[in-house]
């Protein structure tokens, strides 16, 4: 069975009598060579236990089995799961777990899934969960890369620059964690039923250590960042003031001096050397302020 054509798809989920969710995020790929250069993106082999997230009727699944010692994924529509049931048949190093990826030990589940095995994350994100699911993984600490499609816009984010209009504190969050790289681009006409949007494929290796390590902790580092851009557009003093309001304008200017910062600077601007000094500074200042 050709996964990618779409009128055995069609015929497929007709036999099976599925519906698309559009709460689900469920978008399948039809393209050959998307699902094919996705997997040797992700550097799969036979040394690897690779966890999948959404694996929809099974297109990459396929090809992540071809090249993988082991692949688990976890899907969380039931009415997928006999679909897949037919379409991963007789697949010997295919492991389907039913659930929701935002309430599993995902930590457990690896240990579990790959015992002897180099853990990898690849998948094809439902849109509707990209950013809390790219959080899970990470926040995982199993794997050596996380390779996944995503909205374009959502994987320009993930690997932007500081100055650039796509910059964030997600931005910063993920590459404090790994080094996010965007491959290449899927569009559209890839997907049934196709979406409104162009989607990309971004690699991100884990960091062996973090590019900075503040004093304050990473907790605190994070708080800082969230503060930087919670008011985008603004002064990085006005947005600090919103969320750390008890130490007073004044005392954040000088904390903002102090890192050798322009008064009207930008949240947006500031790079990772520049956030962890701005963290432990207002770190600092909190304490002197008892």
């Amino acid at each position: 069975m050709n996964l990618c054509d779409i009128r055995e798809v069609r015929t497929l989920l007709g036999r099976h009598g599925f519906h698309f969710s559009k709460s689900m995020g469920q978008n399948f790929l039809i393209a050959g060579w998307v699902p094919r250069q996705t997997a040797a993106a992700s550097g799969a082999g036979s040394a690897h236990g690779v966890l999948e997230i959404g694996p929809g009727i099974g297109c990459l699944t396929r090809e992540l089995c071809r090249v993988a010692g082991r692949v688990a994924s976890v899907e969380l529509d039931s009415a997928l799961l006999p679909v897949l049931g037919e379409t991963m048949a007789g697949v010997d190093n295919f492991t389907l777990i039913p659930g929701d990826i935002l309430k599993l030990d995902i930590p457990a589940l690896v240990d579990q899934s790959f015992p002897g095995l180099v853990p990898l994350a690849c998948a094809n994100l439902p849109y509707n969960i990209t950013t809390p699911a790219l959080r899970a993984l990470v926040e995982a600490k199993r794997f050596v890369s996380i390779t996944v499609m995503v909205q374009r816009e959502v994987a320009l984010r993930l690997a932007a620059r500081p100055g650039t209009g796509d910059y964030g504190a997600f931005s910063v969050y993920m590459q404090y964690h790994t080094q996010p790289e965007v491959l290449f681009d899927v569009p559209a006409s890839c997907f049934l039923p196709a979406p409104k949007v162009t989607s990309a494929v971004v690699h991100c290796p884990a960091r062996s250590a973090p590019p900075v390590s503040p004093d304050c902790g990473e907790a605190f580092f994070f708080q800082t960042v969230r503060a930087a851009f919670a008011l985008r557009r603004k002064t990085l003093a006005n947005s600090l003031a919103s969320v750390f309001g008890q130490l007073g304008k004044v005392r954040i200017a000088d904390v903002i001096a102090s890192c050798g910062l322009p008064p009207a600077v930008r949240g947006e601007v500031l790079g990772m050397e520049e956030l962890a000094a701005l963290a432990d500074g207002l770190w600092a200042a909190l304490a002197e302020a008892g």
